[in-house]
């Protein structure tokens, strides 16, 4: 079984938001495997097709754990057995960064959820939203939409995450870091 959460915000007004970035890579992943969100069994959605089950936490980013907490429990996961998708302002955006645990980095979704689970020990994908664009203060920075001029990387990264998360499936988390930590083309040398 691959538990897959992506953390965003819920409700259209934070739709388009680059906080939501989480739940973008969930949706792709729902379409690939023509899956379709419902209500969980507990403040979450869930798309479930075969050993994949995408959830997306229906209370506020920061309010994140709970949620995650929920549906290991329902699905009688482990949290070694779980990867969590966020955005993440430290990164440029086309920077994907897979771990296998972690610390929360200032991500308050994150911090939700290491402290509802209890433990650090779980997977990860951080997604960059850094652009040239004023990023502070960032709690404004993360609940706008990207800008049209960013619109085509933002796409181009969640098709890419979308990959990494089905070679994660298949592989396991140490060969996707290998072949999916990326940063920009900008800053490569």
């Amino acid at each position: 079984m691959h538990l897959l959460i992506g953390l965003g915000n819920p409700g259209k007004q934070y739709a388009q938001t680059r906080h939501n970035f989480g739940f973008w890579l969930m949706d792709e992943l729902a379409r690939r495997h023509e899956i379709t969100f419902k209500p969980g069994r507990g403040a979450y959605l869930v798309a479930r097709g075969g050993e994949v089950i995408l959830v997306k936490p229906t209370a506020s980013m920061n309010n994140s754990g709970l949620p995650v907490r929920e549906a290991l429990t329902f699905f009688q996961a482990a949290a070694a057995e779980l990867l969590v998708a966020h955005d993440d302002i430290d990164l440029p955006l086309g920077t994907l960064r897979f771990r296998p645990a972690g610390g929360a980095g200032g991500h308050r979704g994150m911090e939700s959820v290491i402290y509802q689970l209890g433990t650090e020990q779980f997977g990860r994908l951080r997604l960059g939203i850094a652009t040239d664009a004023p990023m502070r203060p960032s709690e404004k920075y993360v609940l706008r939409p990207f800008r049209k001029v960013d619109q085509p990387l933002v796409d181009e990264v969640r098709k890419k995450a979308a990959d990494g998360l089905q070679y994660y499936m298949e592989n396991g988390i140490e060969p996707t870091m290998t072949r999916y930590n990326s940063r920009p083309e900008s800053e490569r040398s």
